[in-house]
């Protein structure tokens, strides 16, 4: 829920892109760990850019779409998601299992830093508004 009001007050766009940010610091955590107390870490911190995300980005979709197209929209972001997640996670395994799990983390950091920049080239306004 703080994710969610925080939304409401700084944009859809702009928590999404914070919470990107904090999950590619993570990621790179991650691939510099070297400890087991790094990792606990890791996954508490974890949990905020989880927070950030998950609801803003549903809302966000709400937001780009009119109201009589949203169930289809929450329905396209839903299989978008579930189909990308696959080949995201062979390319994870396969960067792991090439390189090393540092290697496949920053990886993981590098793209979540893409899309932030990308998600902040929307520009405001461009988002459907009802009334």
């Amino acid at each position: 829920m703080p994710g969610g009001a925080l939304s409401d007050r700084i944009g859809r766009r702009r928590t999404i892109q914070c919470g990107w940010l904090i999950y590619a610091a993570i990621y790179a955590g991650f691939g510099y760990a070297t400890e087991a107390s790094h990792i606990w870490i890791l996954f508490g911190l974890y949990g905020i850019y989880f927070g950030l995300t998950e609801g803003a980005e549903k809302a966000f979709v709400a937001d780009l779409v009119p109201s009589d197209l949203r169930s289809t929209a929450y329905g396209i972001h839903g299989f978008a998601l579930g189909i990308a997640a696959l080949p995201a996670s062979v390319v994870m395994g396969l960067i792991w299992e090439g390189f090393g799990a540092g290697t496949a983390f920053l990886y993981g950091s590098g793209l979540s830093l893409v899309a932030a920049v990308l998600i902040g080239r929307v520009r405001e306004g461009q988002e459907v508004r009802e009334g």
